[in-house]
C-alpha cells in the first residue's frame, strides 16, 4: 500500500500538468506504512517519500524564486509526517507485543488450571459406587487461577457391611494443601479398614495419627456411617461425627428438607489435647436423600453462613423430586458464577 500511494503521486503529478502540485501527498506513504509495517520499512517509505517529493519537486520546477518556500514546507511536511509516521509505528508494535504476551500469558494460565483441574480430580479419584446406595458427586474449582485445593469426598464398604461417607476440606487452597488432602484420606480410610468404624473414634483415630506424624495443618469433616442392614420398618440408621465442618442435610422423601446442625466438634489438628468427639444418630428412610458439601456451597460473598444454608435447604426442597445427578447440578447451576471456594459434593440417596 505504501508503494501504491508513491506511485499514484508520481502518476498525479504526471498527468495533472505544471503547476498543479500533488507531490505533497507523497507523505501519506509512510503514515500508510505505520500501520502495518516494522519500524525500517516505515523510515525506508519515510525516506522514499521525501526523495519523491524531492524529485518531482525539481521536474515541476518547484525551486524558482516565487515556489522555494512553498515547496521547502511540502519537504518539511513529509519529513514530519516521517517522524509521526515512525512514533505511531513503535506504540502499534508495543501494544501488539503487550496483546501478544498477555495472549500467550491467558494460554499458559488456561492450560495450567486444566492442569490442576485435573491432578484435583485424580486425587479425588473415581467417583464411588456403594451397593445398594445410590451415590452422585460433583467437584467445582473455585475462581482462583492455577490452583488446586484441599476439598475430597469418599464412600467405601466397611468390613461389618455398612459404608462410610465422608467429606473433608483441608486449609489452604494450593500445592500443599491437596498433598496433606491426599495423605488425609488415605489415613482414614486405612483406620477405618483397621477397626475404628465409630465416626467420633475414627476422627479421635485420625487427629492423634496427624499430630503424631507432626501434620498440624486445619482439616474439618463430617464422617457418616450408613447401615443398609437397619431393621426399623426398613428405615436405615445413619450415624455421624462432625469435626467443624458444614452440617449435613437429609432431604426426606415428602420434600421436607433438615439441616442435621448439632454441636460440631474441633477441627482435625486444633487441639493437642485429643478432644472428646462424639457421635449422632437419625433415622434415613426408603427415598430419603443425605447430603454432605464443603463450605464453598454456602458461603459466598454478602452472604452469610446462616443465609447460605438457608437457600441451600429452599433449593433442595424445590429440586426433592429430581433425580440425584440432576438435583446436584441444579444446586451447582443455582449458584451462577463460581465463587472464591471450591466446592465438593457427596449425595447418598436411599432407594424407595
Amino acid at each position: 500500500m505504501p508503494a501504491v500511494v508513491l506511485l499514484l503521486v508520481v502518476l498525479a503529478t504526471a498527468g495533472s500538468g505544471r503547476g498543479n502540485v500533488v507531490l505533497g501527498l507523497s507523505a501519506v506513504a509512510p503514515l500508510v506504512a505505520a500501520t502495518a509495517l516494522g519500524r525500517r520499512a516505515t523510515i525506508a517509505y519515510g525516506a522514499a517519500a521525501f526523495v519523491v517529493a524531492t524529485v518531482l519537486g525539481v521536474h515541476e520546477q518547484q525551486y524558482t524564486a516565487g515556489t522555494a518556500v512553498a515547496q521547502s514546507f511540502r519537504l518539511l511536511a513529509v519529513a514530519l509526517c516521517t517522524v509521526l509516521a515512525v512514533a505511531t509505528c513503535d506504540r502499534r508494535l508495543r501494544r501488539e507485543a503487550q496483546v501478544a504476551r498477555l495472549s500467550a500469558d491467558a494460554a499458559a494460565t488456561r492450560a495450567v488450571v486444566r492442569i490442576s483441574e485435573t491432578l484435583q480430580r485424580a486425587l479425588l479419584g473415581d467417583a464411588p459406587r456403594v451397593d445398594g446406595l445410590e451415590t452422585t458427586v460433583r467437584y467445582l474449582p473455585g475462581a482462583r487461577e492455577a490452583q488446586v485445593g484441599g476439598d475430597w469426598y469418599d464412600a467405601f464398604p466397611l468390613a461389618d457391611g455398612r459404608t462410610m461417607l465422608v467429606i473433608g476440606d483441608v486449609a489452604g487452597h494450593d500445592a500443599p494443601a491437596a498433598a496433606t488432602m491426599a495423605q488425609t484420606r488415605g489415613m482414614l480410610r486405612a483406620l477405618a479398614r483397621s477397626g475404628h468404624a465409630r465416626p467420633a473414634s475414627l476422627l479421635s483415630a485420625l487427629d492423634d495419627v496427624r499430630s503424631r506424624l507432626g501434620m498440624d495443618t486445619l482439616v474439618t469433616a463430617a464422617v457418616a456411617t450408613v447401615d443398609p442392614l437397619g431393621p426399623d420398618g426398613g428405615g436405615v440408621p445413619l450415624r455421624w461425627s462432625n469435626a467443624g465442618h458444614p452440617p449435613p442435610v437429609v432431604l426426606r422423601a415428602d420434600g421436607t428438607a433438615e439441616v442435621l446442625a448439632r454441636r460440631p466438634d474441633l477441627l482435625l489438628g486444633a487441639s493437642a489435647d485429643g478432644p472428646e468427639r462424639h457421635d449422632h444418630e437419625i433415622l434415613l428412610c426408603p427415598g430419603d436423600t443425605l447430603l454432605l458439601y464443603t463450605d464453598g456451597l454456602v458461603e459466598r460473598r454478602g452472604m452469610t453462613l446462616d443465609d447460605g444454608t438457608a437457600w441451600l435447604v429452599q433449593a433442595l426442597r424445590e429440586r426433592a423430586e429430581q433425580p440425584l445427578d440432576r438435583l446436584c447440578d441444579g444446586l451447582l447451576g443455582a449458584l451462577g458464577t463460581r465463587g472464591d471456594d471450591d466446592i465438593a459434593l457427596l449425595a447418598v440417596r436411599l432407594p424407595s
